[in-house]
């Protein structure tokens, strides 16, 4: 087997202390003070036809905490507000580089709350991280143990819109090796009716988790619909609706680890079809059941453990028709209407229309590994198409 020491991030909850909290509600509050005021200076430098890079922009941060207006900011550790300088300078690299929009401000009510620390700025001995600026170690839930001998270089604290604090520690893991090679391929079909259908003629049931809260959902949005502005109420109602939303969230991460999990390890190389998710939740009938399904977490947490483990992910064309082509014969049918779940080929052959098409994308994926067929597209950059139109991008809920 082969190691591959990645860099592996694990995350849990804490309880923090009445001054721990305010502490790093502190921390969250300059950290975004100060993402702000740099993005600020370096859009009217952008504006002057002037570029403004990191180390201009610390020495910013330094001059801003020797006025008056600012001097708050000498309170909290000064790693995080660091760390959001250079988080802010990772944003502009990836807009100069055409991989993402303009950097925005962020908000007080809407952004993220977090601050990251590096190994200068908090000690972690016998399981016991303690922060800067702090007296006491964080009270960590160890929902699972570290690896032996595991130390974190980076520390990030996070606090959820439902009120959770959370702390994430990102480790050097070299328990993480490469697993025996197979022959064992596999074509999974997203859909909604079933999550996904395999070339193997297996289905996953579709779980639904935001459809089983919809209703406690709906009650708590209106209830915090008839909330003052900026009461306590309203504050109240609004962490039961965030606690919703992370509930189902939770449930969605944890069923999709447990399926992407199970998969890099059955098999050797999985075929998936490249989705245009931002174009299909356009349609307003079908946005809330695709988003339910979360098909690009799927792919996501599916590409990072095949690459963990050694697994190969083969993407194919969004436009290749894989529902409308027979996997027996190869003809393909000019229309598929999406109420027709089931048909037969003139060659006899009866198809299940989720399982022809897996069928169809494990096809493509060995064209790929065979010949370089160009059916495998980039996310960075776009990859060959095929000349054959791919059916509409919906699928019945």
């Amino acid at each position: 087997m082969t190691t591959s020491h990645v860099k592996r991030a694990f995350k849990f909850r804490f309880y923090p202390t009445d001054a721990q909290a305010a502490e790093l509600s502190r921390t969250f509050g300059c950290v975004r003070k100060v993402y702000n005021l740099a993005l600020a200076a370096r859009t009217e430098a952008w504006a002057r036809q002037e570029r403004v890079n990191y180390n201009q922009s610390s020495a910013m941060l330094t001059a801003w905490k020797k006025t008056e207006e600012l001097a708050y900011l000498n309170e909290v550790s000064s790693v995080p507000l660091q760390q959001a300088l250079r988080h802010l300078q990772v944003a502009f690299t990836n807009f100069f580089g055409k991989r993402a929009k303009y950097p925005r401000f962020k908000s007080r009510k809407k952004s993220r709350k977090s601050a990251e620390y590096t190994t200068s700025a908090f000690r972690f001995r016998d399981n016991r991280l303690t922060l800067a600026k702090m007296c006491e170690p964080l009270e960590i839930r160890w929902s699972r143990p570290l690896p032996e001998g595991m130390s974190p270089s980076t520390v990030t604290v996070s606090q959820d819109a439902a009120g959770r604090w959370f702390v994430s520690l990102l480790c050097d893991d070299p328990s993480i090796k490469h697993l025996p090679a197979t022959d064992v391929a596999v074509g999974i079909d997203a859909g909604l009716d079933h999550l996904l259908a395999f070339s193997t003629g297996e289905k996953i049931a579709n779980p639904r988790h935001e459809r089983r809260d919809r209703v406690a959902l709906a009650k708590s949005q209106r209830r915090l619909a008839k909330k003052t502005d900026g009461s306590a109420n309203r504050a109240k109602a609004r962490r039961k609706v965030a606690k919703i939303h992370a509930r189902v969230a939770d449930r969605r991460r944890d069923a999709l680890h447990k399926i992407t999990t199970r998969l890099v390890r059955e098999n050797q190389t999985l075929v998936i079809e490249d989705l245009a998710v931002r174009n299909m939740v356009k349609n307003r009938k079908l946005a809330r059941v695709i988003s339910d399904a979360a098909w690009s977490q799927f792919r996501s947490m599916l590409e990072y453990k095949a690459a963990w483990y050694g697994r190969e992910v083969i993407v194919v064309d969004r436009f290749f028709p894989s529902s409308k082509l027979c996997s027996t014969c190869g003809a393909l049918r000019d229309k598929m209407p999406l109420s027709v779940r089931t048909w037969t080929c003139d060659c006899g052959a009866a198809h299940d229309r989720d399982v022809n098409a897996a069928k169809n994308l494990l096809a493509a994926g060995r064209a790929v590994t065979a010949c370089g067929a160009g059916v495998r597209p980039q996310r960075s950059s776009p990859g060959g198409q095929s000349a054959m139109k791919q059916e509409t991008s919906r699928r019945e809920p």
